[in-house]
């Protein structure tokens, strides 16, 4: 067994990613278009965002509904900037974007804004990042509702969050957006639902340090990452396909991050079939280290509900369960516990998982003298896990676990969303920068590992007495290290915002 540990190149890439929507499914595009009919009026509209809530099985409608406009209607037409129509809107209009092509970065810093695509006769407006820019939608106001654009060729991201909470973020076709594709970070009460995601380098639907969130109805295919629930606590990830990229969907703990645990999370009713894309993720990134073939990945995650999914045709395996200390890139974080704990495997389709499997797989089946690829595999530490029918399928090192569980079903739990809209973060001048550092640094660099982008501790060493050199580089970044993929430039963050996440990535300890 090598050093690293037995899946040291598979969960390394701890920081993994999450999945997205990408509509090579005609039907998926069809049926988005034939329930808008006219779609450009309030009604159509309208019309629309109920039947979809009620597909969803009303997990979310509270929700919606708080997202909904009563405000005015604000029209953009080709030739047209959404980024003016945003400017120009207040809480509670909806801003409409016609079929046509736009090229832009839209920034929304206002909260209960609404931008919904209008698609007419199979025609979708298409944010296009021609490979140029960095990301397509970026927001932090609360309340927001982002719904049917197909954003395509962006380098960073394609619907990013930075500590908005209330979000809706559905209906949508990402292609190639570049790290990410639909990015809510430390954001509280979200709805991820109906999208189509593809061709992303790090993770599709990535959650990132958020709470009370459901993932539904999602396809994602051709991403290294499909769905990631990381450093986030009651999720449910339910009625997804996920297919064809390395890893299928992975719920975890980075260590470094100033959230601290990822805990409560339901994973169940989801298609991960055939997630063996080659993991094309940027060398030297931690998801490049995820191996293909890969399932379910669960990594020091605690209180983890795994039911009713159907699992097969993943070479490497259908589920593994890790620790810290087998995997690689992963620096030790003393508030973090590196152990899975009360992980429950209840009753799952399994089918041809694990015929090719990684080298440290292998390994592992020599020693318990077994010729047969695993469905679940766990390694490391962590206490209290169990799957029910273990006897019936291919595991191993699952011995220690029981074969009775908690729970038989998750059945009676419709959603985690909260009952009411979840308030707005503080901006005190005193929380500021730490707010903005959480909502928006944290989620490329971990204090003591590498993300996408280099440590903080690097960039204070770096910087060390110079925050104002932060400040000024956050506004017009430039790559510097050809080993970390360039850096998005944060302008729509002013002088003030910028020098109080500069001061406070200086003084942040871990």
């Amino acid at each position: 067994m090598s050093k690293a540990g037995i899946f040291a190149g598979v969960v390394a890439v701890v920081v993994a990613a999450a999945t997205g929507y990408t509509i090579a499914k005609q039907q998926s595009a069809a049926s988005a278009d034939s329930s808008l009919g006219a779609g450009d009026t309030p009604s159509a509209e309208s019309t629309l965002s109920s039947k979809r809530a009620s597909a969803s099985s009303n997990a979310g409608a509270a929700l919606v509904a708080a997202t909904s406009s009563a405000g005015k209607i604000i029209v953009v037409k080709p030739g047209s900037l959404i980024q003016d129509a945003v400017n120009q809107a207040k809480a509670g209009d909806t801003i409409q974007v016609l079929p046509g092509t736009y090229s832009e970065t839209v920034y929304i810093d206002k909260d209960n804004i609404a931008l919904v695509g209008v698609i007419k006769e199979g025609v979708w407006p298409v944010l296009d990042g021609m490979g140029k820019l960095n990301d397509a939608v970026l927001y932090s106001g609360n309340g927001i509702r982002v719904e049917n654009l197909k954003i395509v060729k962006y380098k960073g991201n394609a619907i990013m969050g930075q500590a908005g909470n209330n979000f809706v973020i559905r209906h949508n076709w990402i292609v190639d957006t570049g790290v990410y594709g639909i990015f809510p970070q430390l954001g509280q009460n979200g709805l991820i639902e109906y999208n189509v995601l593809s061709g992303i380098e790090d993770a599709a639907i990535y959650v990132g340090m958020s709470d009370n969130v459901h993932v539904a109805h999602n396809e994602v295919f051709a991403s290294v990452a499909g769905i990631e629930i990381e450093n986030s606590r009651h999720a449910i990830v339910e009625n997804n396909m996920v297919y064809d990229n390395a890893g299928g969907i992975l719920t975890f703990i980075t260590p470094g991050l100033p959230i601290k645990t990822t805990f409560d999370v339901i994973i169940r009713n989801n298609f991960i079939v055939g997630n063996n894309h080659k993991n094309f993720g940027a060398v030297g990134s931690i998801v490049s280290g995820v191996p293909s073939g890969t399932g379910i990945l669960v990594m020091a995650a605690d209180d983890v509900v795994i039911e009713n999914n159907i699992i097969r045709d993943n070479k490497n395996a259908g589920i593994i369960v890790t620790d810290h200390k087998n995997a690689s890139n992963i620096s030790p974080d003393p508030e973090s516990d590196p152990n899975p704990d009360r992980v429950q495997i209840l009753r799952n389709n399994f089918s041809n998982n694990g015929y090719e499997p990684i080298p440290e797989v292998k390994a592992l089946m020599v020693a318990s003298l077994t010729r047969q690829g695993p469905d679940v595999v766990a390694v490391g530490g962590g206490t209290g896990s169990c799957m029910i029918d273990k006897a019936a399928h291919a595991t191993l090192g699952i011995g220690g676990w029981s074969s009775t569980c908690a729970k038989n079903t998750t059945a009676d739990i419709v959603t985690l969303l909260l009952d009411k809209p979840a308030p707005p973060r503080s901006t005190e001048s005193a929380d500021k920068g730490k707010v903005l550092y959480n909502g928006i640094c944290a989620g490329c660099h971990a204090y003591n590992a590498r993300m996408i982008g280099p440590p903080t501790q690097i960039i204070q060493a770096m910087y060390a007495g110079n925050a104002q050199g932060i400040a000024e580089y956050i506004a017009k970044p430039v790559k510097k290290r050809d080993d970390f993929p360039p850096m998005p430039t944060q302008a729509h963050l002013n002088s003030e915002m910028r020098r109080a996440v500069a001061d406070y990535m200086l003084s942040v300890k871990k």
